[in-house]
């Protein structure tokens, strides 16, 4: 069967419309696009659309517009304009470039409103669309009714609203798609409320639907999340899940979480749930990303370092606490500075005030907000050590990509992260301040600990490729491109999640 994967990208734009650096989804979805269209069979097998809901139907986007896309979000400074965007791929590219510096001007008491608005009124409007066009195009076939009865032909539809992109690329899925291919949502398509319409349509065309899935947060700790969407979320889920043909997700903890949820809500899956292996290399977007020290990056060897959004989940209020009992207990030139690396998210506004009035915890703490792929790698290249104490995830991707840089980790021992760390990172309950106080200590305590420590990871880290997550999407999908079972680099690890690694 010669099956066209046909993937959905179209929230990795909506996605850049608002925020200049890509979260943990947007990265590792685009690791898994760069597989796919990298692999031998691709220019035969492998597109990329973005939504038309006028036409309740999908367009081709070219792979280049989502690489330069994607690169804008990883390398390009937030201040400057986005070079190499086609304007076709992004229209009134100067509005949404003005419209994402002004949003992270804002305060971060009001940035996560304004976002959220943003991603409503985005909906709303998409939604009134579709409601005027069914209303305009039912209003026609009721006036036209007499001419018909008279032998009138019917009147000329009007011109469809131009999309961007070339023609060829408009009508290119309606024609080219064809029953049997399979529609691929891998990122985080819930942002649209009229989805499930858009998968029917597909699925009464005889294609399959794939999605992958990171995590419930919205709907098993809806208090770290705006109302908004903890509402769309869980509508979202209950519409789509039922339509999927086959449900992937990036760890075996989120896999059991979805097999519950379904149970919950008495929704039959197709397919027993396909847990991902997650690669683990760092900066696809151009090659790989080179580390460049800016100016505003402190000295290596000078810091413990967490890479995360902002925002409550990740618990970086834990750290917060660490530190300031160190200051208490500690001579100031034998603790570490510590560095939040991110942007600044949502539920987080006390923690930025302690922070403010503290001033920055006295110079030891330092937020490098919206650093490039280039400042990562260098911030991972030059910490002492990685921390992690996040409530819930997905899978942890900066867990990986700490040990992939050689450097230990510290994580919290809660839902995935187990599983991103294995044995070579040390867990802490991320409740209990003593506890992690304690592990902190012991990293800071022990320099001759922490170099075996460091020694280990290098030593025992073992990557894995992003190829290997596509052999087993592509396994699972039984489709033509993927290797036969002997050539795989890494097997599926999880048929449900129910089964065992």
């Amino acid at each position: 069967m010669s099956a066209k994967l046909w993937i959905d990208v179209e929230d990795l734009f909506e996605y850049a419309r608002t925020n200049p650096r890509p979260s943990g989804i947007q990265r590792l979805a685009f690791e898994i696009f760069t597989a796919l269209q990298t692999r031998p069979g691709a220019p035969e097998f492998v597109r990329f659309v973005r939504h038309d809901t006028s036409r309740k139907t999908f367009h081709v986007v070219p792979w280049a517009d989502v690489v330069a896309l994607f690169v804008s979000l990883t390398e390009t400074e937030p201040e400057a304009p986005q070079i190499g965007l086609p304007g076709a791929i992004l229209p009134h590219a100067p509005a949404r470039q003005f419209m994402r510096k002004l949003v992270h001007r804002l305060p971060p008491s009001l940035r996560a409103h304004v976002i959220e608005v943003m991603l409503t009124q985005t909906s709303a409007l998409r939604a009134w669309g579709g409601l005027i066009d069914a209303v305009a195009r039912g209003i026609i076939i009721r006036l036209m009714r007499p001419f018909r009865m008279l032998g009138a032909s019917d009147p000329k539809p009007e011109p469809a609203v131009e999309l961007p992109g070339s023609p060829e690329c408009r009508d290119a899925f309606a024609r080219d798609s064809a029953p049997g291919d399979i529609l691929l949502a891998l990122g985080s398509p819930w942002s649209h409320p009229d989805y499930a319409q858009l998968i029917r349509a597909q699925r009464a065309r005889g294609l399959r639907f794939g999605l992958l899935i990171y995590d419930l947060v919205p709907i098993r700790r809806p208090e770290w999340c705006g109302r908004g969407l903890v509402r769309l979320f869980r509508a979202w889920f209950d519409s789509t899940l039922p339509l999927c043909d086959q449900v992937f997700t990036i760890s075996h903890a989120t896999a059991v979480d979805v097999e519950s949820f379904a149970h919950e809500r008495g929704i039959k899956l197709r397919n027993p749930i396909m847990s991902l292996p997650i690669g683990t290399s760092f900066g696809a977007a151009g090659g790989k990303a080179t580390a460049v020290r800016t100016p505003r990056l402190p000295a290596p060897g000078s810091y413990a370092l967490i890479v995360s959004t902002i925002e409550a989940r990740k618990n970086h209020q834990l750290l917060f606490r660490v530190w300031r009992q160190m200051l208490e207990e500690m001579p100031l030139q034998q603790i570490p500075t510590l560095v939040f690396a991110g942007r600044i998210g949502w539920l987080v506004d006390d923690l930025m005030q302690q922070i403010a009035n503290t001033n920055n915890l006295d110079g030891k703490l330092v937020l490098i907000e919206n650093p490039t792929d280039s400042e990562l790698l260098a911030l991972y290249e030059g910490c002492r050590f990685t921390m992690f104490p996040s409530f819930f995830e997905g899978w942890g991707l900066p867990v990986t990509e700490s040990l992939a840089q050689g450097k230990p980790c510290l994580t919290s021992d809660r839902t995935s992260l187990p599983e991103a760390g294995g044995k070579l990172t040390r867990r802490f309950d991320p409740d209990n301040l003593h506890d992690a106080y304690r592990a902190i200590r012991e990293a800071i305590d022990d320099p001759a600990g922490l170099a075996r420590w460091e020694a280990q990871v290098r030593r025992e880290f073992k990557p894995v490729p992003w190829s290997a997550t596509a052999d087993a999407l592509l396994s699972a999908l039984d489709h033509p491109m993927a290797p036969p079972d002997e050539e795989a680099e890494i097997a599926p690890l999880i048929r449900s999640g129910t089964g065992t690694r």
